[in-house]
């Protein structure tokens, strides 16, 4: 069964005065779109507001963004000097993200680095990886290795290089090993929750104001495949 965030059950991974980390659920919405359901962000609102007792609008940004069918960790700004910072620290990859993924395919490679080439197509919100560079295209680029053979599947820590629209998603599934519960990249089959086996599983960071080294691991995702890894 799904549960979605709200005020009383954030999972809070990192709070101070400048910003505030979260662990996403799969469903969470991180930022308001087309759908008008809640989003992540305006939930974090609320939580801020009454822990603080806050009057009027309180102020939050939102630094980054996170497929509603993942899990794992999302950055806010709590101040706008805090925003500018992370925006720009985000654009210019002075971050390393870690994601944890489980495909049923055995990979070639027990380790690699893939390099494609992504376009997106807007109109079904997919990107597609390509091997060789194509109009509109950008470099795509991560490292994976496999971290544990499960029963039937396979477990991989990937670190991203670059930032594209379903990266993740896109790259694996063009090797021939989309991400359990990944219909939309070629997966047989969902997974109960509706959302897909990735997860944001640990990012470091330089805080924007203070300047020390963020480290946040994010707990993986009360399920039985993922409590095994």
């Amino acid at each position: 069964m799904k549960i979605l965030s709200t005020k009383n059950n954030l999972q809070i991974l990192h709070e101070d005065n400048h910003i505030i980390v979260v662990n996403k659920r799969v469903g969470d919405i991180v930022q308001g779109d087309k759908t008008g359901d809640k989003p992540l962000s305006e939930v974090v609102k609320e939580y801020i507001k009454v822990k603080y007792n806050k009057p009027g609008e309180v102020f939050l940004g939102v630094v980054h963004r996170l497929d509603r069918p993942t899990t794992g960790i999302v950055v806010f700004a709590r101040t706008s000097k805090a925003l500018t910072r992370l925006n720009e620290m985000f654009s210019n990859r002075e971050t390393q993200k870690t994601y944890w993924a489980v495909v049923k395919k055995k990979l070639a490679k027990s380790e690699d680095k893939l390099i494609h080439y992504l376009k997106r197509n807007e109109k079904n919100n997919t990107s597609k990886a390509h091997l060789k560079e194509v109009p509109e295209s950008k470099l795509a680029s991560l490292d994976y290795k496999i971290i544990k053979e499960l029963n039937n599947y396979f477990a991989l820590e990937i670190n991203l290089h670059t930032g594209r629209h379903h990266q993740i998603r896109a790259q694996l599934s063009a090797i021939g090993s989309p991400i359990k519960g990944d219909l939309k990249y070629g997966f047989d089959r969902s997974n109960p929750d509706g959302g897909i086996h990735l997860h944001a599983r640990k990012l470091v960071f330089t805080h924007p104001v203070t300047k020390e080294k963020i480290e946040i691991v994010a707990p993986i995702p009360e399920d039985v495949i993922w409590k095994s890894i």
